[in-house]
């Protein structure tokens, strides 16, 4: 290897950077992902603080990045207009009329991603006849003002697009003309059926690609001339060129997925349950020998048609804020974040899921990172996390006469954030069917390794897998993970074999795309793999599923197992061929993790180098501290303990 690699994951409040040094070794970095008294941007810092100096040159950066997440939950995206056929400027507004809160007298609805409708007089039928053409000299007037009052992005969307996306490219054509940089079709962002999905898709690529352009260009002017690529939700590498608002709001968690997936197959498990726990969120996925994606996911009150990961998300990370509302305790879902984060860092924050483990001795502040107070070498403040504990206990006894102690107070919020992660694992798996008895839980993330015992108790799961790298093992993941272009296009066509040579032009054309994105991207052909899938439902429903495209009478006999082991029944009915789903990925060779393995000169009987003081059942206690890399291959620790490395703090909990 000729120089350095970087894989990144900027999460909500640390930033997580592996090195792959020219001689092989890797190297871990965590910074705090916002900490503008110090630097402007923690994947930079972090690549030169690794660097130090070196006069070896960087070969590639690999990047998974919270700035699309945070700008569409913070509504900080690009000023954006809609241009949608005539009729239904409020299509996507009114939505589905969905009521999460039945009983609700107020509904206060999402912020909108765009700031003004413009109606385009056009209409193409289902079957592709023109009802009525575009007539751009009605259109350009209005497109024209949007961009002289500044709006800089246009989502076009027209009324089955998907199919015939003619008027759409005479749209957009005239908004190249106009001068927008930013134009969003549906029928090239998500070419598929449902108008509000494909809709809101559209919209939000556009709302959140310049935002995405301008990150990359920073970070590139920061780093000339290395190579840039990043996470996508759906868990595979895009060049920064090819790097959409669609693809991103996912990148950093999907990283964790692939590390956990990869890393779990190298201990001998193919059937587990990913517990990525950081200190902003909770993220947890089943994985069964193959990624599980889902063709559509709401995030932010906005609907996404595009390929993702099925990961499901609970507020409640290290830096979710512990509240009492005068009768009950409730963690999150707000989070104290990187600044001021948990009150033990020594920022002013308010009393956050962290400084419970800190309280309870889960966590030492001597063996945490000391990257925190003004000069970012100092460490936890446990003396300040105990002084409010007590005065919060004494809140609660003064409200309710519960005379619980500052140690039962964190304990209880600790038993909150478990059940919610727990119920969490259940929607992903039991509900679907799986037997979570039967899979290993491998936690990763900074805060994952606290509660992964508990967790797995609450469940239970007997098998708590904890691999190398845990606290980073999101960035890790990011370089395991292969260069992916994703192709997908509505089909609408009757699962028989009349139907199926149209079938199967609709997917040779999107492999012939998707390869030559990888070409255009460097990746040889021969080293290129391609999957292809069909979605297919019931004719009459509207509830697809996800099968290999093969033949017809075997794409049936899957559809109808896969539809009875998830509803329990199958219908008598015409089988229909609602889209195709062509992945192609270039293989790439992963990288030697043989440091990783456990260090060869690590004392035989593993004996920890300290005790600390932890509260377990009850009562404080003096458990032993172990360093994980002093112990050795086969060691076998016995709870309570602590175990301890670089980027994570492992607790052994009574029992394990």
């Amino acid at each position: 290897m000729a120089g350095w690699q970087f894989w990144i994951d900027r999460g909500g409040t640390f930033t997580d950077v592996v090195a792959r040094r020219p001689d092989g070794r890797l190297l871990t970095h965590k910074l705090l992902s916002d900490n503008p008294a110090r630097y402007a941007d923690a994947a930079v810092a972090g690549v030169h603080a690794l660097l130090d100096g070196s006069a070896a040159p960087v070969d590639s950066v690999r990047m998974g990045t919270t700035v699309a997440t945070n700008a569409l939950l913070q509504r900080t995206g690009e000023r954006t207009v809609l241009v949608v056929t005539r009729g239904f400027r409020d299509a996507l507004r009114i939505a589905y009329q969905n009521r999460p809160h039945i009983f609700a007298r107020r509904i206060e609805l999402p912020e909108l991603l765009y700031e003004r409708v413009i109606e385009v007089d056009e209409r193409v039928a289902a079957d592709g006849t023109v009802l009525r053409p575009v007539d751009p000299d009605a259109l350009a007037g209005p497109l024209r003002q949007a961009y002289d009052d500044g709006i800089r992005a246009v989502a076009v969307v027209c009324l089955h697009a998907h199919l015939h996306p003619q008027h759409e490219r005479a749209v957009g054509a005239l908004a190249e003309r106009i001068g927008f940089p930013q134009i969003s079709l549906s029928s090239e962002v998500s070419p598929l059926m449902k108008l509000v999905p494909r809709g809101d898709t559209a919209v939000v690529d556009a709302y959140l690609s310049p935002v995405l352009r301008r990150y990359v260009r920073q970070v590139a002017d920061e780093l000339s001339g290395v190579r840039l690529l990043f996470m996508q939700s759906n868990g595979g590498l895009a060049e920064a060129g090819q790097f959409r608002g669609k693809d991103a709001v996912l990148s950093g968690p999907a990283g964790g997925i692939v590390g956990m997936a990869r890393l779990s197959r190298l201990a001998g498990y193919d059937r587990v349950i990913g517990f990525d726990m950081g200190g902003t969120s909770t993220d947890v996925s089943h994985y069964a020998g193959a990624y599980e994606r889902v063709p559509t996911v709401q995030i932010a009150g906005v609907r996404l048609q595009a390929p993702m990961l099925d990961i499901q998300t609970v507020a409640a990370g290290g830096g979710s804020v512990l509240h009492f509302d005068g009768s009950r305790y409730r963690v999150g879902p707000d989070s104290a974040g990187a600044d001021p984060g948990p009150a033990c860092y020594r920022g002013g924050g308010p009393l956050a899921l962290t400084d419970a483990n800190v309280m309870l001795g889960r966590i030492q502040p001597q063996h945490f990172p000391h990257v925190f107070g003004p000069g970012g070498d100092q460490p936890l403040d446990d003396a300040l996390v105990r002084e409010r504990f007590t005065a919060l206990a004494e809140t609660i006894r003064r409200h309710t006469g519960d005379d619980r102690t500052p140690e039962q107070v964190a304990e209880g919020y600790l038993r909150i954030a478990v059940a919610g992660i727990a119920n969490a694992i259940k929607r992903i798996s039991v509900q679907k069917g799986h037997d979570v008895t039967r899979y290993a839980l491998t936690t990763f993330g900074g805060a994952g390794g606290q509660h992964a015992c508990q967790v797995a108790d609450a469940l239970g799961i007997r098998t708590v897998l904890v691999p190398p790298m845990a606290g980073v093992l999101s960035a890790l993941g990011i370089g395991l993970a292969d260069i992916t272009a994703l192709r997908e296009q509505s089909v609408e066509a009757p699962l028989d074999e009349a139907a199926l040579p149209r079938v199967m032009r609709t997917a040779d054309d999107l492999e012939r795309a998707a390869r030559a994105e990888l070409r255009a991207e460097d990746v040889p052909d021969e080293a290129v793999r391609v999957t292809r899938r069909a979605r297919l439902r019931y004719d009459g429903t509207d509830t697809p599923l996800t099968v290999a495209l093969t033949d017809a009478a075997g794409m049936r006999a899957e559809f109808e197992e896969l539809h009875r082991r998830t509803y329990s029944f199958t219908l008598d009915r015409p089988v229909v061929v609602e889209s195709l789903e062509v992945e192609a990925t270039g293989v790439t060779e992963p990288p030697d993790l043989s440091a990783l393995a456990p260090c060869a000169g690590a004392p035989a009987n593993g004996t920890p180098a300290t005790t600390v003081r932890l509260h377990t059942g009850g009562a404080w206690r003096e458990v032993p501290l172990h360093r994980r890399e002093e112990l050795p291959q086969g060691a076998t620790v016995t709870g309570p303990a602590i175990i301890t490395e670089a980027s994570a703090t492992t607790v052994v909990d009574d029992g394990w």
